[in-house]
């Protein structure tokens, strides 16, 4: 036998290890999620119980391996030849998917990744034959495809997206309902009830529903069956009465232990359902270079003619193997960086309180929250008053003492009642699925449960819904997208290994190293970038004097990078370097994006104030407005002279250009002292360079009366003309919004130290 054929099975093999490493990261977040997000225990603690959960899960996963088998593609159909192709593109395609998804941190499905590669590469590989055949059409496609399996896998998934969200929604509602977001008064009535209802549900579905289909399962069989309802039941009275217990012992909330208990469910469910997508190939493959192996010992068949349809018998767990990918998956949930990016993506979408909105909002976001605002106006309306008052009541979120943006993101995302449905919730209907061997996507359902209950607990207000919405809508399109991708990459990567094998194998597998270790450097270089010395932060101080002191390094880093990015567009016009506007704009654009997220951040410095140190917020607010109308200066002058050179147009005299020079040089010189006076904290110097002010405006007025006057005598070039005199005019008024801060900031600091003065005298 061809030696190929064991060279592809070893790199199947070694595929599978990074498929697990690459598949673990992006999943992390289906169980990491609510215990992290509501804060409830460490994470060390956490690790430890997902650990668990998932290693214990891998053991129990054999009972899901058949539909990498025969649970796409028909195995009788293929031969071992073909088979071997259609697994080793799997692989290829399977892992450069999900590193892409885990390179960007967003989370997609490791089961319809398998899936539409499966069926993509299967379809793919039947069409090559059909072409081949003479008596065979493309209507013959379907005795290739299981096409009811398919159908099934492929319903079930979509479906869970609606099941997930409406089910999170409901249960979320009704939790809230009871508990409000006082839920610690509440919890001494009725806390031990949703303690043993949740616990209950977790244990059963997940370590009784969930263990069908597996070897273990048999031990406990003759118990289980029939008798569901009173295990459920006594389940239930056991839990509550737990709950009660621990609640009274420990004067702490049972939620804590609905979080651990639901985080090591939801970690044993995903690893017995989620499994397969890593290992169910190379499982396959494996099995049938044993049977093929064998028949070319006995009997002398070639790869081309031995069918697999052995692939179609139940074929027995390999327990070490189960064993081993356990273990890389617990190490790869400890060291994956990519884990973290991803759980930020869903902890940011569920998140209670304000936070970074990562990001934008599109149409179909502002027509969704358009539409949904203007549903719930008309069930307000249908409802009594009465009845929404109580409603309402119980969704009114406590007020919380003022803290400042940076302190608000440090608090838990969502509280313990959102984690715990969450985890109940998602892990009730994984294990459901499982017991149906279905491979639904944990992450469709752990993600739209979690954006289920987000809804229905009100945090996607009207501050946060077209952000909220429009990242749902993007995570979602991305799952479409894995899926498509999938199919194409998968059927493409097969042609070409049909094509040529020896060939094409080694050159596709090499490619792949490439685009993983470039992906791997990319994101650490990405997760290690530390926030410039140059850039700008958010003013945390409660009083005028903090305030003062705090922005001065603010104004000092807008006025180096602002000297710096004027300095460019004059030497980018007087050059005609293309390049250097363009990274110059670039420049600008993050000064502006800084500035923004510096006015966005006053809600929080207003709150964080003194009653009697009010007046530092009109001192703060009108430091950035003038920061920002030196941005909008700097950025129109830079576009400005970028649209210019890189047009084309004519170059800038020689007068013009030595004429702009002489006024960066002034302006160098304004801008360093400037900048030094308030990095060193000496504001006496203010004063002398507001006495310069006339000085500088004199010389920019002048240049712009020289401009007319060439104009009327000797300019040929309107597009100079217009690009000169825009430079001299938003120069102009760049230095009128740098000494309109420069006063603020002079007369502020005056007023802040005088009383001072006078109690010292």
């Amino acid at each position: 036998m061809d030696n190929i054929y064991l060279f592809m099975l070893i790199a199947i093999t070694i595929l599978a290890v990074v498929d697990i490493v690459v598949g673990v990261s992006n999943d992390a977040i289906n169980f990491l999620n609510s215990a992290i997000g509501s804060k409830a225990i460490s994470m060390r603690t956490i690790m430890i119980v997902a650990s668990l959960g998932i290693f214990i899960g891998a053991v129990f996963s054999s009972g899901m391996m058949e539909v990498a088998r025969k649970g796409i593609f028909v195995p009788a159909m293929f031969s071992f030849e073909e088979i071997m192709y259609i697994f080793m593109a799997v692989m290829i395609t399977d892992i450069l998917l999900l590193d892409f998804f885990n390179t960007l941190g967003l989370p997609t499905s490791t089961t319809v990744s398998i899936v539409f590669n499966l069926l993509g590469a299967a379809v793919v590989m039947s069409l090559i034959k059909i072409s081949a055949s003479d008596t065979q059409t493309f209507a013959d496609l379907g005795d290739y495809i299981n096409t009811k399996k398919a159908i099934e896998i492929i319903t079930g998934i979509v479906m869970s997206v609606f099941i997930a969200f409406t089910v999170g929604a409901l249960v979320q509602w009704v939790s809230r309902l009871i508990f409000t977001f006082q839920y610690e008064t509440k919890s001494k009535y009725f806390g031990a009830i949703f303690g043993g209802i949740s616990l209950a549900s977790i244990t059963y579905f997940i370590f009784l529903k969930g263990l069908k289909g597996t070897p273990f399962y048999k031990s406990i069989n003759g118990v289980v069956e029939g008798n569901e309802l009173y295990i459920l039941i006594g389940s239930v009275i056991v839990w509550t009465l737990f709950s009660y217990a621990f609640q009274k012992i420990t004067k702490k909330s049972v939620l804590i232990i609905v979080i651990a208990v639901g985080t090591f469910g939801l970690a044993l469910a995903f690893s017995g359902n989620d499994l397969v997508n890593f290992i169910g190939v190379p499982m396959a493959a494996y099995h049938s270079f044993d049977a093929m192996q064998t028949a070319f010992t006995t009997s002398g068949t070639l790869p081309a003619d031995f069918s697999m349809a052995i692939l179609e018998k139940k074929v027995p767990a390999e327990p070490l193997l189960l064993f081993i990918s356990g273990a890389i998956m617990v190490l790869t949930l400890w060291f994956s960086k990519k884990a973290k990016t991803v759980a930020e993506t869903e902890i940011n979408l569920s998140s209670q309180g304000d936070t970074h909105e990562k990001f934008e909002p599109n149409m179909l976001s502002r027509g969704i929250v358009k539409g949904t605002s203007a549903l719930s106006d008309y069930f307000s309306a249908i409802v009594p008053k009465s009845t929404q008052a109580k409603i309402d009541k119980s969704f009114q979120k406590p007020s919380a003492k003022a803290l400042t943006k940076t302190q608000s993101k440090d608090l838990p995302a969502f509280d313990m009642i959102r984690a715990s449905v969450n985890l109940m919730v998602a892990g009730v209907l994984i294990a459901i699925a499982t017991s149906m061997k279905l491979p639904l996507s944990t992450t469709y359902v752990t993600f739209m449960v979690a954006m289920g209950t987000s809804f229905a607990d009100r945090a996607w207000g009207r501050e946060s819904a077209v952000y909220r919405v429009a990242g749902v809508l993007n995570v979602i399109g991305g799952w479409f997208g894995t899926a498509i991708g999938a199919f194409f990459a998968a059927g493409t990567v097969v042609f070409l290994i049909k094509w040529n094998p020896k060939v094409m194998t080694p050159i596709l597998l090499l490619l792949t190293a490439i685009l993983l270790v470039r992906n791997y450097l990319s994101h650490k270089e990405t997760s290690n970038k530390i926030a410039p010395e140059d850039s700008l932060t958010d003013s945390e101080s409660s009083s005028v004097q903090g305030v003062i002191h705090e922005s001065a390094k603010n104004i000092a880093n807008v006025v180096k990078r602002g000297n710096k990015i004027y300095t460019n567009a004059i030497n980018g016009l007087a050059k005609q370097d293309s390049a250097l506007l363009k990274k110059n704009k670039k420049q600008v654009i993050k000064l502006s994006t800084e500035v923004d997220a510096l006015r966005d951040n006053i809600f929080y410095f207003i709150k964080n104030l003194d009653e009697s140190s009010l007046n530092a917020s009109n001192f703060y607010i009108n430091i950035l407005g003038y920061l920002q109308d030196m941005t909008q200066s700097l950025d129109y002058i830079t576009k400005m002279s970028h649209k210019h050179v890189n047009n084309n147009h004519k170059k800038l005299k020689f007068s013009q250009i030595k004429e702009l020079k002489e006024i960066d040089e002034r302006f160098d010189l304004f801008f360093n002292n400037t900048q030094n006076a308030f990095n060193s904290r000496s504001f006496e110097q203010i004063g002398d360079i507001l006495g310069r002010k006339n000085e500088i405006m004199e010389l920019v007025t002048s240049k712009i009366l020289k401009q007319v006057e060439r104009t009327r005598t000797e300019e040929s070039s309107p597009k100079n003309t217009t690009l000169y005199f825009n430079l001299l005019s938003e120069t102009k008024d760049l230095l009128s919004a740098t000494m309109n801060l420069l006063e603020e900031y002079h007369n502020a600091h005056d007023a802040s130290v005088t009383p001072a003065t006078l109690e010292e005298e």
